[in-house]
């Protein structure tokens, strides 16, 4: 065989082996149908695809609780205006500064 013949020869099997490969991809997907949604079996159906409109959504519980309790300790500063809480809370007092030590002095 030629050396033509030999190049012919493998990129037909390699377009051969290409197709095959593609059909054995390709033959699982053809072989099962399409899945349909099961039917209504009820007849006051109107035989629409639909699901209908979304049932409404349940109303939240109620707070368990209450007031509270006339033992809570209420915040001593509230935030409710423009004012920062460093404004809001009293000055503290310095600190005292401290007498320097005393070197004791020799007496004659």
């Amino acid at each position: 065989m030629s050396g033509d013949a030999q190049l012919m020869l493998m990129i037909a099997g390699m377009h051969l082996l290409g197709l095959v490969c593609a059909a054995v991809l390709i033959l699982p997907a053809l072989r099962e149908g399409p899945e349909f949604p099961p039917r209504p079996s009820d007849p006051g159906s109107d035989g629409g695809w639909g699901r209908g409109p979304d049932k409404p959504p349940t109303p939240p519980e109620p707070p368990r609780g209450g007031i509270p309790l006339p033992d809570a300790e209420q915040a001593s500063i509230r935030l409710r205006d423009h004012r920062k809480l460093s404004e809001q809370l009293p000055k503290r007092d310095r600190r005292p500064s401290r007498e320097p030590d005393r070197t004791p002095v020799p007496t004659p």
